[in-house]
């Protein structure tokens, strides 16, 4: 099963595995809030700040987010073959590990938050398009 949640909720066993999704880690943040910090898939530091600043709406932003978990990165351009096509391989794994047993998809914003990309990234995984 997927969850998502703010890291600063109390942990429950439900939770199962703890994956905090963001760039930044949090200063102050004890590790025992997550298990596993991946911060490949948060969004960029530069999307995150323009939604964070008004500049752009969360529609933008949700757009502009799932581009870049698929956005080829430099290293594809010397693969013909096997690309990685962003994110692809962390998201599929995830899905796997949420089919055999509990994931939590953790950031910062509070639990309440509706316009979070914790929200869109559980979607892109539980998606077919993966």
């Amino acid at each position: 099963m997927l969850f998502a949640k703010s890291v600063h909720s109390p942990p429950t066993a439900e939770d199962g595995l703890r994956v905090l999704a963001t760039r930044f880690r949090g200063r102050g943040l004890p590790a025992e809030r997550y298990d596993v910090w991946m911060a490949n898939l948060g969004p960029s530091e530069t999307l995150l700040r323009a939604f964070q600043r008004g500049e752009i709406r969360f529609r933008e932003f949700a757009r502009r987010y799932r581009a870049e978990l698929f956005a080829e990165s430099a290293v594809d351009a010397d693969n013909r073959s096997i690309r990685n096509r962003g994110q692809k391989f962390t998201l599929r794994l995830l899905k796997h590990l949420a089919a055999e047993g509990n994931v939590t998809i953790l950031c910062h914003c509070a639990e309440e938050t509706r316009e979070c990309h914790r929200h869109l990234l559980r979607e892109v995984i539980e998606s077919r398009a993966i």
